[in-house]
């Protein structure tokens, strides 16, 4: 790659020695024998030379170091990588889990802390640092990060995910603490990177400062589960769950939704007319703290004064976004999947009034699972294969591939949402985990293999 280093004889400079080196050995006999038959044949064996001679040179010494490069050749191949590959790791042995609990080792975090801490605080946040550190820069007007801001951070949460995966297969607590530790060092070298870019900001980029304000609660987070791991109080777990939906996930895609939907609306549709007033997103900050601050004391029958307006702040923002007009699938499954707020925020502030009026809390996590897998899930799939396709150099399409995914997981949504109201919940729990592994597995395939191949139209990154 051009200037990412020394450099250095790619596959395409072997190839054309290979090519060469017959035809000098031709010309060299020619002139010290005159004879065209002995020409021929030490052409053919310095041809067949060359043949074994670069398997050797290329493919055992070089691809290693090519995969690399192209895999950090930009901060979304690294991160999304790490949350690709990890997104299925983790439903796995979420998925095993519920089938046969005794089956594997008893940990000593209770397994569905586990399961919310890995997606909120692991898998998730690598899609997040590897989006932001590339639209960061790009927001204020600043040169491109280096490999050096960002394989930190994808090193940190590789690592962090694998042992703490690890340490669910194998119960050991050593694992657990060390991949806690080393997704924390990957949080902070993410926080540091994003954060120097808004110290050079002299715009006052409102949707950097809003995601870098949603990765601060979130690492505040992670630094209670890792309390939570030293002292075993259960009431840091319960913080450290609603943190992660209210103060960390939901904040950034409200923040991304915000600032790209128009955005990507106004590109492909024509006499379309973006809407992102900055007050929808400053309005819905105290709201999304306030709903965080009366679950941490257990507030819930008073969620519903700030569900309401959230709820209508959403259903505002989907139709003034939602196109009038024909639109590409790539586009339409970004509206689809954002349909899932106004959604689920009905759902939180229907359970909050039944809770107030009867004391019941009648939709168990029901308004939980259609934030969870209906939005995060369905914007996750929508989001990442726009990222990818453009950044590949790939058209602008969603393919069947992602469309199978993005459709699959709204059934997903539907059956763990149902679960909640059928009188045997755990077949419904089990289904809606296999669905999610069937639906995600061929889209992480391809994913993957488009993460590890240059960009399909020539150009770096």
């Amino acid at each position: 790659m051009v200037g990412q280093g020394p450099p250095y004889k790619g596959r395409e400079d072997v190839k054309f020695d290979a090519l060469a080196e017959p035809e000098r050995t031709l010309r060299d006999a020619r002139i010290a024998t005159g004879s065209e038959a002995n020409a021929g044949r030490l052409t053919q064996i310095s041809a067949t030379r060359a043949r074994r001679a670069q398997p050797a040179s290329m493919d055992t010494l070089k691809l290693p170091t090519d995969l690399a490069r192209t895999l950090s050749a930009a901060p979304h191949r690294l991160l999304f990588f790490v949350g690709a590959t990890h997104v299925l790791a983790a439903m796995a042995w979420w998925t095993l889990w519920l089938m046969n609990p005794a089956g594997l080792p008893a940990g000593s975090v209770p397994a569905g802390w586990m399961h919310a801490f890995i997606l909120q605080y692991q898998v998730l946040p690598s899609f997040f640092f590897g989006f932001l550190i590339t639209v960061f820069p790009r927001w204020m007007g600043l040169p491109e990060l280096s490999r050096w801001h960002y394989v930190p951070v994808g090193v940190g949460m590789l690592s962090g995910q694998m042992l703490c995966l690890s340490s669910m297969f194998s119960g050991s607590g050593l694992l657990l603490h060390l991949g806690v530790v080393n997704t924390i060092a990957g949080w902070a070298a993410g926080l540091a990177v994003l954060g120097s870019v808004l110290l050079r900001d002299r715009q006052l980029t409102w949707h950097a400062i809003s995601g870098f304000a949603a990765l601060l609660i979130g690492f505040a987070g992670l630094l209670c589960f890792a309390v939570y791991l030293h002292t075993g109080d259960a009431r840091l777990a319960y913080v450290v769950i609603k943190l992660g939906s209210f103060g960390l996930l939901l904040p950034v895609y409200a923040t991304v939704a915000h600032r790209m939907f128009p955005f990507f609306a106004a590109n492909v549709v024509p006499g379309y007319a973006p809407w992102r007033p900055l007050w929808l997103l400053a309005a819905q900050w105290p709201l999304w703290l306030t709903h965080l601050a009366l679950e941490l004391v257990h507030g819930h029958v008073w969620l519903w004064l700030v569900d309401v307006p959230l709820f209508a702040l959403a259903a505002l923002s989907l139709w003034r976004w939602w196109p009038r007009g024909p639109m590409p699938g790539l586009l339409r499954v970004l509206f689809v999947g954002y349909a899932w707020l106004p959604m689920a925020m009905a759902m939180y502030a229907a359970q909050s009034l039944w809770m107030f009026w009867t004391g019941e809390f009648a939709l168990g996590r029901a308004p939980v699972h259609a934030l969870s897998i209906g939005l995060f899930g369905s914007l996750l799939v929508a989001m990442v294969t726009r990222v990818t396709q453009g950044h590949s150099g790939r058209p602008l399409m969603l393919g069947r591939v992602a469309l199978f995914a993005f459709i699959g997981m709204q059934g997903v949504a539907v059956l763990r949402v149902v679960g909640e109201f059928v009188a045997s919940p755990m077949d419904w729990y089990r289904a809606a985990a296999l669905g999610w592994l069937l639906v995600f597995l061929p889209w992480v395939a391809r994913s993957l293999w488009i993460y590890l191949r240059p960009r399909a139209d020539g150009r770096a990154g």
